[in-house]
């Protein structure tokens, strides 16, 4: 199993708004910016392939891109090349990471040092949800669903474990970026969850605080 002695001080960042990963979670990405085939062309040649996912962060009164400070490294796990040069990519979620510092350099893409210290559970097995009301859950999700035209695999999604259900969803669902940035920096399964049923509601709301949407 890989430890946090295992992973790099510095890595490669992707700031790309409302695109989550999680730890343990599957993310597919199309890659066709030159900067970003750079950056995948160089990720690959190392041993670890970690390419880490930020959410970009708007100054006002700028058009300056900074970074939140937390984002999530993936392992570049899938790949394939289309005849246009284009790669659509799949990045297996590993752990989070705090930005220490962004790196100057040459390439073309952005770098940084960064720390994984206090995101050990992210390398260990998967989390449980101990207070998870999946029959309430699963009503609430079939609301917000119906309400925003959405559809699922149903089946597929009641009979996935909790952690599986949970992170997917905090990555599919069309949360703004600083909703999805809330939903990464949850300290555990249970407050990403309890997390994740706040925005639901507040979605069936209207944004509002009013009684919620029947």
């Amino acid at each position: 199993m890989i430890s946090v002695a295992d992973l790099p001080e510095t890595i490669a960042v992707f700031p790309l708004p409302g695109a989550l990963l999680l730890p343990r979670a599957r993310l597919p990405l199309h890659i066709f910016e030159p900067r970003y085939l750079a950056m995948l062309d160089d990720a690959l040649k190392t041993p670890h392939r970690l390419i880490g996912m930020v959410q970009p962060r708007e100054v006002p009164g700028s058009e300056e891109k900074r970074l939140h400070s937390i984002g999530c490294a993936g392992r570049v796990t899938q790949f394939s090349e289309t005849e246009d040069g284009r790669y659509l990519i799949t990045l297996s979620g590993m752990s989070r990471f705090r930005i220490r510092e962004e790196v100057g350099g040459f390439t073309p893409y952005r770098r940084c040092d960064v720390s994984w210290d206090g995101f050990s559970a992210d390398l260990g097995p998967t989390e449980v949800d101990r207070g998870f009301d999946r029959p309430r859950f699963l009503d609430l999700l079939g609301r917000y669903f119906e309400a925003l035209s959405l559809s699922t695999d149903w089946s597929s999604l009641k009979e996935a474990e909790d952690e599986l259900m949970i992170n997917s969803l905090s990555m599919l669902c069309p949360f703004d970026p600083e909703e999805k940035q809330a939903l990464l920096e949850a300290p555990s399964l249970t407050t990403r969850r309890e997390t994740l049923v706040t925005l639901i509601e507040f979605a069936l709301r209207g944004g509002s605080t009013e009684e919620m949407m029947q």
